[in-house]
């Protein structure tokens, strides 16, 4: 049997070339995919926050005996997350809960209002427990991770159903990530969920506490005043005159910080690190004599006229 010889000369000029232009486009590949920052994403079971955050803070997970500041934790979500993936970019925050009919509640409208956000429903039955919001979850995680949209997840649940969504998103590459409201008592996230994921947090009664609020009447809610609180309180507070008090606290900040602080800040912006709106919130219902803890448009209104302020000074 006889070899199959060449029909002319090997050029070696042009295998040269060729392996040249290979290695300049491997080159120009693993340079991008050097400088593509990680992307990360928030998954938040609304109904495990409302009952976990609920028992621990208020002692009850009835949605009816307190309030969520839904704002307020998702913005202390975003920071931590921004501390815990520093080099990473947020995609997103998805909230996911049920409705009846799928339709949103006020509450949930003003969630789905809020930048960075999407919310997701399932259903209500009859018994008010959630149907669907697992298989959401599931979808968006594995969808995400499949087209390499994401690079890391940080998921807030604890139901034991997750743990498909979890696996379909690692098969992808992604890494899953497990935080969790510390348990009056017990666990409140099942044990095969927390051996499928890459790391876990639990946040505790201190990190909680700020978001919610007892309500003084369950059947009728009724906005929460601080003792000595000013004569019509949080409904006499427009928004109006919330704004300029964040802008006045601005200022302050600014007077005692300095501009260094102030070019820090901006790039996070329209979300305040969480010693920093903490901060705001507690100087601003001190000038205005009221609480602000629940009402998330005036929560809004108090950060949008604190930004306006900064930025117009840079």
């Amino acid at each position: 049997m006889n070899d199959v010889q060449p029909s002319g000369p090997i050029d070696l000029t042009t295998i040269a070339t060729g392996i040249e232009r290979t290695n300049e486009l491997l080159t120009r590949v693993l340079a991008e995919v050097a400088t593509t920052p990680s992307t990360h994403a928030i998954f938040v079971d609304a109904g495990y926050v409302y009952a976990a955050a609920g028992r621990l803070v208020a002692g009850t997970e009835d949605r009816r005996a307190f309030e969520l500041d839904a704002e307020g934790l998702i913005e202390a979500f975003i920071d931590k997350a921004r501390m815990i993936f520093p080099d990473s970019r947020l995609l997103r925050v998805y909230w996911y809960d049920g409705a009846r009919r799928r339709i949103h509640t006020i509450e949930q409208q003003r969630i789905a209002e809020l930048p960075d956000v999407k919310v997701r429903l399932g259903n209500l039955n009859a018994n008010n427990q959630q149907k669907g919001v697992d298989s959401l979850i599931r979808s968006d995680l594995e969808s995400l991770a499949r087209h390499r949209a994401i690079s890391d997840a940080a998921l807030i649940g604890g139901d034991e159903d997750l743990v498909s969504a979890v696996e379909a998103a690692q098969g992808y590459g992604a890494r899953v990530h497990l935080w969790g409201i510390e348990a009056a008592c017990g666990r409140n996230q099942a044990d095969p969920l927390l051996w499928e994921v890459d790391s876990q947090r639990t946040f505790d009664l201190d990190f909680c506490k700020p978001y919610v609020a007892r309500r003084t009447n369950p059947c009728q809610p009724e906005p929460y005043a601080e003792p000595g609180a000013a004569p019509g309180g949080v409904e006499a507070a427009g928004r109006v005159e919330v704004r300029f008090v964040g802008a006045q606290v601005a200022a302050r900040w600014l007077a005692e910080r300095g501009r260094e602080a102030l070019a820090d800040l901006l790039p996070g912006h329209p979300y305040l690190p969480g010693p920093v709106d903490q901060e705001l919130l507690v100087e601003a219902e001190g000038l205005l004599g009221i609480s602000l803890r629940t009402h998330a448009d005036l929560r809004r209104a108090l950060r949008d006229g604190f930004w306006e302020h900064l930025r117009a000074q840079y």
